[in-house]
């Protein structure tokens, strides 16, 4: 496969405009190419190049190997929904035709879904399983067998026939109407196959069905899927890049609701793994953190200002920042996500200082004026009282943007996560500082308003505290050095123990588990240490269900063999997070010799973008390829991942996936891999 489908797909698709990174994957059976392309790179355009440089070289490729086929564009988190298709009434062969026919097909009509790969599909097909002692028993060959199996299919009598006629084939006109003809193929069903002649034995005519057993199968498997303890189907349903997961999701299930009232006898979970369930439990927690965080300020706001005026123009200004800084995100084309919103938070300080400082600047300069008794205009006041305090604002808030330029320079992973929290945080107290509502309320509700100083009863408990303690710590300062330098040395014992990680450790309740045996181990063997844990998981109190994939799919972006499959669980949210989590963990480790672990969708998902692979620790090894490389690269059913580079000397590179930076080609542009088998 590498070297004679791989390389020259490669070696075609070297040098398109615009391409950053080219990686490959060689396994029995599959060869993938995937092209990372620089950031800005149109991505139709970049299709159509590397679809015209495919078309290209696939005249060069064995026949053996089936035309190229270039997958639909996906991200790193494109799999929005696993379903899980298991039946007692229907075989997996009729289930896979259902599933191929009326649910797949349905499916990629949804706004947004990019493709759904069937895992366990198996094919119908017709088989002829010769039988070496009873072709030698009756004196035939296999190449006899062969013979007569494809001269019925060269003279059309199968259905998949190049020469099959399917439908009428002409009419016969009577005096008062037109018939038309069908032609009926002489072998639809395993017995008809089965009584093909293969030769005549003293005037006795030896059939196909005396040397082989004819039956309806299906193909060899190169992958299963194992729903909730049984044989089934596992559809993996995946989103364009730039489609939501949540409308997908909402689409999808739709869908399923509409046609399952027509697929009697098949049973549907849709729920094996949901990534929308995280996602609208996170809204539901941050929008009650919103409400709650709103009332807070509010009441703040108006414990300490104490005059509800003053705390409502406050409000007013905050809210209007944020809604600005939004406005010009979404005409930007961006959208509410968790970076954005940390970006919000952090700004709402600063927002919550630009109000206060502003209008309590007009509140004490109305007042002063008013005590002098100065003739000066309300609005000549509110106008000077804000520009006396506005260079102030600029010059905090330019240096605040200042401190955030390294940000926009960051590349990788980590630039693309923090990059969007910096300009939702720029754009709001730009927002904030630009912002004409202050003094155009404060002219509104204060010119006429009477603003005798009203001082919150919280002001002089909190002062006769803070003096306190203060005296206390100027007469004796050792005491407050002591405390100092005792948190400072704390802090240095604390710091090596503590773990790095680019994101917080999410609470999804969806889990997967890499299960990968051996390489040369058989699809029973596999089917059998999945189906045993997937009793044993879902015994664990809060386990609502069960799905695995094994090895490759139909179109599909695993490039794994048979020996390697991945358990995906979900859990109830009434359970235990940690101890449910701890009771998977005790499952998984009760299976020696198997490289396992327990992870959730996004971890695993930011591990493989930070360096191409699932491992903590990558070596990947550039330039000619030695014979002791080639032997280790080759010893593992996986295959070797190329790297394409110009010829020199061999070369070592050890990538750890460290949270702090990205492995090579990440946070690029958009994806593009080609794919045959």
């Amino acid at each position: 496969m590498e070297d004679l489908v791989t390389i020259p797909l490669e070696e075609a698709l070297a040098g398109v405009d615009g391409l950053d990174v080219m990686r490959s994957r060689s396994v029995p059976q599959l060869s993938a190419v995937k092209l990372t392309f620089k950031p800005g790179t149109d991505l139709l355009r970049a299709r159509q190049v590397v679809q015209e440089r495919v078309d290209m070289v696939t005249p060069s490729i064995p026949t053996w190997a089936s035309p190229p086929v270039m997958v639909p564009p996906l991200s790193a988190t494109s799999r929005t929904m696993k379903i899980g298709l298991s039946s007692q009434e229907h075989s997996v062969i009729d289930l896979s035709i259902i599933a191929y026919w009326k649910i797949r097909q349905k499916l990629l009509d949804v706004e947004g879904v990019a493709n759904v790969a069937i895992w366990g599909e198996r094919l119908q097909m017709l088989q002829v399983q010769v039988d070496p002692a009873r072709l030698k028993e009756n004196g035939v060959t296999l190449n006899q067998v062969m013979k007569i199996t494809v001269d019925a299919m060269d003279s059309g009598l199968l259905p998949w026939s190049d020469g099959a006629v399917v439908g009428t084939v002409g009419f016969i006109d009577t005096p008062n109407q037109r018939l038309h003809i069908r032609y009926i193929l002489p072998i639809m069903t395993p017995e008809d196959l089965a009584e093909l002649p293969v030769k005549e034995v003293d005037g006795k005519v030896l059939r196909l069905g005396d040397v082989a057993e004819v039956l309806e199968d299906h193909q060899p498997m190169i992958g299963d899927g194992i729903i909730n303890d049984e044989v089934g189907l596992l559809l993996i349903v995946e989103k364009f890049p730039w489609a939501n997961t949540l409308d997908v999701s909402l689409g999808v299930e739709e869908v399923l609701a509409k046609i399952k009232p027509g697929l009697p006898g098949v049973e549907i979970d849709h729920e094996i793994f949901r990534p929308a369930t995280f996602i609208e439990l996170s809204i539901d927690n941050l929008t009650t953190a919103l409400l709650i965080g709103c009332v807070l300020v509010i009441l703040i706001l108006g414990a300490f200002l104490w005059e509800w005026r003053v705390a409502l123009i406050s409000i007013i200004a905050i809210l209007l920042s944020l809604i600005a800084a939004g406005v010009v995100l979404y005409w930007q084309g961006a959208t509410i996500n968790t970076m954005v919103l940390a970006g919000f938070v952090i700004a709402l300080g600063a927002m919550v200082d630009d109000a206060i400082i502003g209008i309590e600047n007009i509140v004490r300069r109305l007042r002063q004026h008013r005590a002098t008794g100065s003739t000066y205009s309300a609005g000549r006041i509110i106008l000077d009282a804000t520009i006396e305090v506005r260079s102030a604002i600029v010059y905090a808030t330019l240096i605040e943007v200042a401190a955030l330029i390294p940000v926009f320079f960051m590349e990788g992973l980590s630039g693309a996560f923090f990059k969007p929290l910096a300009w939702a945080y720029v754009l709001a107290i730009f927002a904030s500082m630009a912002l004409t509502v202050t003094p155009a309320l404060g002219f509104i509700l204060l010119r006429n308003a009477p603003l005798e100083r009203r001082e919150s009863p919280l002001i002089k408990p909190l002062q006769a505290g803070y003096g306190q303690v203060m005296s206390g710590v100027l007469k004796a300062p050792v005491v407050a050095y002591s405390t100092l330098g005792v948190m400072f040395l704390a802090g240095v014992l604390i710091a090596p123990q503590l773990g790095q990680s680019l994101l917080p450790s999410f609470k999804e309740r969806d889990f997967l588990m890499h299960w990968l045996t051996k390489p040369g181990t058989s699809w029973p063997e596999m089917n059998r240490i999945t189906i045993q844990s997937s009793k044993e998981l879902r015994e664990i109190p809060g386990v609502r269900n069960f799905g695995a994939h094994i090895g490759q799919a139909l179109i599909m972006d695993e490039v794994v063999g048979i020996y390697f499959g991945e358990n995906w669980i979900s859990i109830d949210p009434a359970v235990d997070y940690d101890e449910t989590v701890a009771k998977i963990q005790e499952v998984v480790d009760g299976y020696p010799g198997l490289y396992r672990d327990v992870l959730t969708y996004l971890k695993e998902r930011i591990r493989e973008v930070l360096t191409g692979a699932h491992e903590a620790i990558t070596v990947r090894i550039f330039g000619h390829e030695p014979a002791c490389a080639a032997r280790a690269g080759r010893g593992g059913g996986s295959g070797p991942e190329r790297h394409p580079r110009p010829q020199g000397a061999a070369r070592l590179v050890a990538d750890r996936a460290a949270p702090d930076r990205g492995g090579s080609g990440s946070g690029a542009g958009p994806r593009v891999r080609a794919q045959t088998g």
